[in-house]
């Protein structure tokens, strides 16, 4: 059997802690996969924001996510507090990848890897865009 297997990037790019929440569990009485992918998302937003843009503004038009990867390392828990490390690879002419790094805070422990792709996206014209630049920029100012 293959299993996913996601590289990281050649840095991260962002740090933030997430707690898990009850909401977040499921019932093997651990953090349940869409949960991940959630928190994923929140932690998305938070990397966006602290380069000034959002998912329906980064940098003059939107985000939207074509596709995500999970690659399970461990299990998480109620009231667990999860270091999330994001970084951003294959940068091209309509995109990038999102790859996140979750880890258990206390311990150390490997939660997974998660890799977002996202396209710049007009959700006026519900079509595909050109990366922009301040978002080129803005990334080259934060490494």
């Amino acid at each position: 059997m293959s299993r996913i297997h996601i590289e990281p990037p050649e840095h991260w790019l962002f740090h933030t802690c997430i707690s898990v929440h009850i909401g977040d569990i499921n019932y093997g009485n651990h953090l349940a996969n869409d949960a991940i992918l959630r928190l994923c998302h929140e932690a998305r937003l938070r990397l966006l924001a602290s380069l000034g843009f959002s998912e329906m503004d980064a940098g003059g038009t939107g985000l939207i996510m074509l596709d995500a990867a999970l690659q399970f390392q461990g299990q998480g828990f109620y009231g667990d507090k999860l270091d999330f490390d994001l970084g951003i690879t294959d940068l091209n002419n309509t995109g990038f990848g999102l790859v996140y790094r979750i880890r258990r805070s206390n311990d150390g422990t490997a939660i997974a890897m998660v890799k977002t792709n996202m396209a710049f996206f007009n959700y006026q014209r519900q079509r595909i865009s050109r990366t922009p630049e301040i978002f080129r920029n803005a990334l080259a100012q934060s490494h």
